[in-house]
């Protein structure tokens, strides 16, 4: 099941359970966890892409040994919420692993997740080999965070 509504995503969980975030961009997958509660995200792995076969193995790996229950994966929508060929290239990407992975997964709006963490790195005086390094996996987890605190709310 891939959604874009909270709720519909929050009644596949009826257990709750850990939550599996995704940034996915060209390069990278930035991942990040959520307790079973859904009080809070954090960075994870990042996953360096090559082949999507590779990819699914290192995101198949990750659900399991962390028991997740699902996952929320950032779409990238243009500024007044239109799609993007990235938006279409995302939702692809979560079909892709709808089957393999056989969890529910809820996209969730992702417009402004990188500028904030980049924003937060900067203010921390983070290098910027070290704001590359953290980027995507800081951005997953602003999008989880935004998404089960949603989640929590409804």
């Amino acid at each position: 099941m891939i959604t874009v509504a909270a709720a519909d995503f929050r009644d596949a969980l009826p257990q709750g359970g850990r939550l599996l975030g995704l940034d996915v961009g060209t390069k990278t997958i930035g991942t990040a966890l959520c307790d079973a509660g859904w009080t809070i995200a954090t960075p994870a792995a990042l996953i360096r892409r090559t082949k999507f076969s590779k990819d699914l193995e290192a995101m198949q790996a990750l659900a399991k040994t962390q028991c997740v229950a699902g996952l929320v994966i950032g779409l990238p929508l243009n500024l007044d919420g239109t799609d993007s060929p990235r938006t279409q290239s995302v939702r692809a990407f979560a079909r892709n692993l709808e089957k393999p992975l056989a969890l529910p997964i809820l996209l969730w709006d992702e417009r402004w997740s990188t500028q904030a963490v980049t924003r937060t790195l900067l203010d921390a005086d983070a290098s910027r080999a070290r704001r590359a390094e953290l980027v995507d996996k800081m951005a997953a987890a602003y999008i989880l965070q935004g998404a089960i605190d949603a989640l929590c709310m409804n």
